[in-house]
């Protein structure tokens, strides 16, 4: 049987999803040995999108196979018991086999949560990135339309970027004013290493008015990374949402990322 899972973790104290050597903390085994624990035999999974060192996920996406006999509630507080706290299982679905978390998705979301005040978020620490100078979000939009549609996106790309090509079609880039938030949000068919970090970095330059919107285009054309700006902090970065075929009948992903319901502070006078 083959089951999915949606999964939620804080990527602060994590080197990323993906297992790595003995010792460094990653959020991959710490499912695979809740599970296992569950079902009582070895659980490998798959993921819908492998997540660097720092980010988070609100809306992970796994699937693995199984002999157990288990309900959905069952391998949901299963699972939650055996998990660390900063990870946890939101939902589980049983689904046809040929599902693949990674494979069967159409387009993956991400949203980066930049606070935009004069003080730094202590409370946030790690759940947001930080700007203390007051940005400029009409230019930030108008230069995020230059990225949107089909492109080579190698300007935006990691050095260490293990992608075969940096061909990739971006649906979507908002940039939204929640103060004392801005929140970037992003959707594409699949990203490059930093892609996201990276459109972001870049995109500050116009905020700051250091570059003017058409600049991105700029940049975009060159297919050079030394010509974008800073790749930003993984702090504020979430994976949000992944898109599959309506017939597998997946739960949706929250409509904003959970820490803005709470989120609340002054930003500029």
């Amino acid at each position: 049987m083959r089951i999915a899972l949606g999964i939620e973790y804080d990527g602060t104290d994590f080197c990323g999803w993906q297992t790595q050597a003995a010792g460094i903390r990653a959020v991959q085994p710490e499912v695979e040995t809740a599970l296992s624990r569950v079902a009582a035999h070895p659980v490998t999974v798959h993921c819908a999108g492998r997540t660097d060192t720092g980010v988070h996920a609100t809306y992970q996406v796994v699937h693995f196979e199984t002999s157990a006999a288990r309900n959905a509630r069952s391998w949901i507080l299963g699972a939650n018991a055996n998990l660390p706290p900063d990870v946890g299982v939101l939902w589980a679905l049983p689904v046809p086999d040929d599902f693949h978390a990674r494979f069967s998705a159409h387009a993956r979301s991400y949203d980066y949560v930049l606070s935009n005040r004069r003080t730094r978020p202590a409370l946030w620490r790690g759940k947001v990135s930080w700007e203390c100078r007051a940005l400029d979000v009409a230019a930030m939009a108008e230069a995020a339309r230059h990225l949107l549609g089909e492109h080579d996106f190698s300007a935006f790309r990691a050095q260490g970027c293990q992608a075969k090509h940096p061909i990739r079609t971006l649906h979507r880039l908002e940039v939204v004013a929640m103060p004392p938030c801005i929140v970037f949000r992003v959707e594409a068919n699949a990203f490059l290493q930093h892609m996201v970090r990276n459109f972001v970095g870049t995109l500050l330059e116009v905020g700051r008015g250091r570059q003017p919107p058409s600049w991105v285009a700029e940049v975009l054309a060159g297919r050079d990374r030394r010509l974008a700006g800073m790749t930003a902090p993984p702090d504020g970065l979430y994976l949000s949402g992944v898109r599959y075929a309506p017939h597998y009948g997946l739960p949706p992903p929250p409509t904003q990322c959970p820490l803005l319901a709470s989120y609340d502070g002054p930003a500029f006078d």
